[in-house]
C-alpha cells in the first residue's frame, strides 16, 4: 500500500511534468543563490522577481510572450539596479527598492484595470502545479544549462568578483562584463522558476539551499555543488508534500528548505559544541591575495 501511494501522483501527467520542472528549478536557484548569498544581494532575489511580475503583466497586456516579456524586463531592471549601486551616493537596498517596487506597482495597477488579468496571473504569484508544460520544462532546461556553462566558463571571475568587487578589476577582471552576465542568469532563473515557485517565494528558494551549505561547508566549489543538490532535493520532496497535503507547490517547497535549514543549523551547532565547546566555529572568507592565485 505505500508503494502505491507513493507512486500514485506518477500516474499523472502534470505531476511528472511538475515534478522534473520543480527539481530542475531546485538546482538553478541553489547554484545561483551562492553568488546571491555570499555577495550579500539576499534581498535582490525578492526585488527582481517583483520587477519581473510587472514586466510579466505589461507584455501580457501587451500581447507579447510571457518569456520575453518578463526576461526583457528582468533584464533591464537587473542592468539597472547594478549601475545604481555603482554611484556610492545610492546603496544596493535602495536601488532594488526603487526599480522593483515601481515595476511591481505597475503590475498591480494593470491587474486592478481587468479582472481577467488577475485571473491569469495568481499562479505567478504564488506557483501552481497544474500550469506546468512540456514549454517551461525546455525553458528551465535551457536557462540551467546556460547557468552551468557560465559558471564554469567564468568560476575564477565569478569567485574573484564574489569575494573582493572592489579588487578584482585591479587584477584585470573586467567586472562590468561579469556583472551583466550575472544579472542575466539571475533574470533568467527567476524568470524560468516563477511557474513553479511564485513571486512571493523565489527569494527563500535562491537563500535558503546556499545558506545551509554554507553552514556544511567552507570550500567555495563544494558550497556550489552542495546547494544545488540540495534544492534539487528539497523540491523533489516538496512537489510530493504539495500533492498529498494539497498546498501551492512553493510553498511546500519553501516550508520543507526552512525545516532543513532549522535541522541543519541545529546539527551544526551541536556538533561544534561537542567538537569545540563553542556553539560556531571560527571561519573566515576568501582573502584577495587567495583569489588573485587563481589567475596566476
Amino acid at each position: 500500500m505505500l508503494f502505491a501511494d507513493i507512486t500514485e501522483p506518477f500516474e499523472f501527467e502534470f505531476f511528472r511534468h511538475a515534478l522534473i520542472a520543480a527539481t530542475m528549478v531546485g538546482a538553478l536557484t541553489g547554484l545561483v543563490g551562492v553568488f546571491v548569498v555570499l555577495r550579500r544581494m539576499s534581498y535582490i532575489g525578492h526585488g527582481m522577481s517583483h520587477s519581473v511580475f510587472g514586466g510579466a503583466v505589461v507584455g501580457y497586456v501587451a500581447g507579447f510572450n510571457f518569456y520575453l516579456a518578463a526576461g526583457i524586463w528582468g533584464f533591464l531592471s537587473a542592468l539597472l539596479i547594478n549601475q545604481t549601486t555603482r554611484k556610492r551616493q545610492i546603496g544596493a537596498d535602495a536601488a532594488i527598492g526603487i526599480v522593483t517596487t515601481a515595476s511591481f506597482a505597475l503590475g498591480v495597477a494593470l491587474i486592478s484595470r481587468a479582472s481577467s488579468v488577475t485571473r491569469n496571473f495568481d499562479a505567478a504569484l504564488f506557483g501552481n502545479l497544474l500550469g506546468v508544460s512540456q514549454a517551461d520544462i525546455w525553458v528551465i532546461a535551457a536557462v540551467l544549462a546556460f547557468t552551468v556553462g557560465a559558471v564554469f566558463f567564468l568560476y575564477k571571475q565569478l569567485l574573484f568578483l564574489t569575494f573582493d568587487s572592489e579588487v578584482a578589476p585591479v587584477y584585470g577582471v573586467p567586472a562590468g562584463w561579469i556583472d551583466t552576465v550575472f544579472s542575466l542568469v539571475l533574470a533568467a532563473t527567476i524568470i524560468a522558476s516563477i511557474r513553479i515557485m511564485g513571486v512571493t517565494l523565489i527569494a527563500a528558494s535562491l537563500v535558503i539551499p546556499p545558506v545551509v551549505a554554507r553552514l556544511l561547508t567552507d570550500r567555495f566549489a563544494v558550497m556550489l555543488v552542495l546547494s544545488s543538490l540540495i534544492g534539487a532535493a528539497v523540491a523533489f520532496s516538496g512537489m510530493f508534500v504539495s500533492y498529498y497535503w494539497d498546498i501551492a507547490s512553493g510553498a511546500s517547497i519553501v516550508l520543507l528548505s526552512a525545516a532543513v535549514f532549522v535541522a541543519t543549523i541545529f546539527s551544526v551547532t551541536l556538533r561544534n559544541w561537542i567538537r569545540t565547546g563553542r556553539p560556531v566555529p571560527a571561519t573566515r572568507e576568501l582573502t584577495a591575495a587567495e583569489a588573485k592565485a587563481l589567475f596566476d
